[in-house]
C-alpha cells in the first residue's frame, strides 16, 4: 500500500486542471477546504498508508480510532485522489450551495467518521457470517465512502435523475448502492 515515489502525478495534475477550469472563485469554501486538505495530505501524508488505513484489525481490535479520521483523507495513489476529488468537486458545489457551508461542513465531518465505522462493522459481519478472518485485514483509505454518502444525499435533494453504472441506466436513487457493491467486488478496500 505504499505510494511510488519519484514519478509524475498525472492524476494530481489533471485534478488541478479541473479545479482551474471551474475557477477557485466558483468553489464554495468547505468544498475547497476538503479538496485542499486531501491534496495536501496526498503530498505530505501524516503517516504511511498502512498506518492510517481502517480495518477491523487496526480500528476495532487494536482500538486505533484515529484511523477513523485519517483514512478518508489519505489516498493510495494520484488517480485514486483524482477520481475522489473530482467527484467531491461536483457534489460539493451542488450540495454546499443547497445546504450552506456550516451544515455541509458538519455533514462532511459526520460522514467521514461514520463511513469508517460502517466499513469496520460490515467487514466484522463478513468475518462472522462467512467465517473468514481475512476480512479483518482488509484495510481501506480514501474519500469514496463519504462520496457515496454525499451521492445519496444529493439524490434526496435532486430526485428523479438517471445514472449510468457499468453501461446500465439505473435510477440515481439506486445507482449509489449498485456502484458501492460493484466497486467493492472489483477493488476491495
Amino acid at each position: 500500500m505504499q505510494r511510488r515515489q519519484g514519478r509524475v502525478n498525472a492524476g494530481l495534475l489533471l485534478l488541478l486542471y479541473q479545479i482551474s477550469q471551474v475557477g477557485l472563485q466558483n468553489i464554495p469554501s468547505v468544498t475547497l477546504g476538503v479538496l485542499v486538505l486531501n491534496v495536501f495530505l496526498f503530498l505530505n501524508p501524516l503517516k504511511p498508508l498502512s498506518e492510517v488505513c481502517i480495518s477491523v484489525n487496526e480500528g476495532f481490535h487494536k482500538r486505533d480510532w484515529l484511523r477513523l479520521l485519517l483514512s478518508p483523507v489519505h489516498h493510495a495513489d494520484d488517480w485514486h485522489l483524482y477520481y475522489n476529488m473530482v467527484s467531491m468537486l461536483w457534489k460539493g458545489i451542488m450540495l454546499e450551495r443547497k445546504l450552506g457551508s456550516t451544515w455541509f461542513a458538519y455533514i462532511i465531518a459526520v460522514f467521514s467518521v461514520l463511513v469508517g465505522v460502517v466499513y469496520v462493522a460490515l467487514e466484522y459481519l463478513l468475518v462472522k457470517i462467512l467465517d473468514d478472518p481475512s476480512y479483518e485485514m482488509n484495510c481501506a483509505v480514501g474519500f469514496s465512502g463519504v462520496l457515496f454518502a454525499l451521492k445519496v444525499l444529493n439524490n434526496y435533494y435532486n430526485p428523479g435523475r438517471v445514472s449510468s453504472v457499468l453501461g446500465f441506466r439505473i435510477p440515481s436513487k439506486y445507482a449509489c448502492w449498485v456502484e458501492l457493491v460493484a466497486i467493492h467486488l472489483i477493488s476491495p478496500g
